[in-house]
């Protein structure tokens, strides 16, 4: 959640933010740091740099998080949480990431260490998984392995 609330704060947005809006906002944002407004001041061009790099990173994880992009991709979720097991999972810092039998992982954000230990200790995993994890928390599509 931390990252989450970090990233809305740095393009100034809000939870309810739409797309079209998001997209605007972060446009601005890099017209102001676009680090060739400053090649003349070699620091300033250095820390435009960086921070339009951190603008970027968050406009594209905010995007990944959108109701916008989470309903066209509905189907497909749902599908991936419903039918297929969960291979492997990982937690760090609040965030859990979840690998499915599929190849699909999902990465949840604001997951409580005690849900974790929970979902450690279930007899059944998935099944865990989908009735306190799956529809409970934020999420993006971290990765798709490719089929062999």
């Amino acid at each position: 959640m931390k990252k989450i609330i970090g990233y809305r704060k740095l393009l100034g947005v809000h939870e309810k933010t739409e797309l079209a809006e998001l997209k605007t906002i972060y446009r601005n944002l890099m017209k102001d740091w676009h680090p060739d407004k400053f090649h003349d001041d070699h620091e300033q061009k250095e820390l435009a740099e960086a921070k339009s790099k951190h603008i970027i990173e968050a406009y594209h994880f905010l995007v990944s998080i959108a109701p916008e992009t989470r309903a066209q991709t509905l189907a497909e979720y749902t599908l991936t949480t419903t039918s297929s097991g969960i291979t492997d999972f990982e937690y760090k810092a609040e965030t859990l990431q979840i690998k499915f039998a599929d190849g699909t992982s999902y990465e949840y954000f604001g997951v409580p260490k005690a849900i974790y230990v929970k979902l450690v200790n279930a007899p059944a995993p998935a099944r865990f998984a989908r009735r306190h994890i799956c529809n409970s928390f934020a999420y993006r599509s971290a990765s798709k392995e490719m089929a062999v």
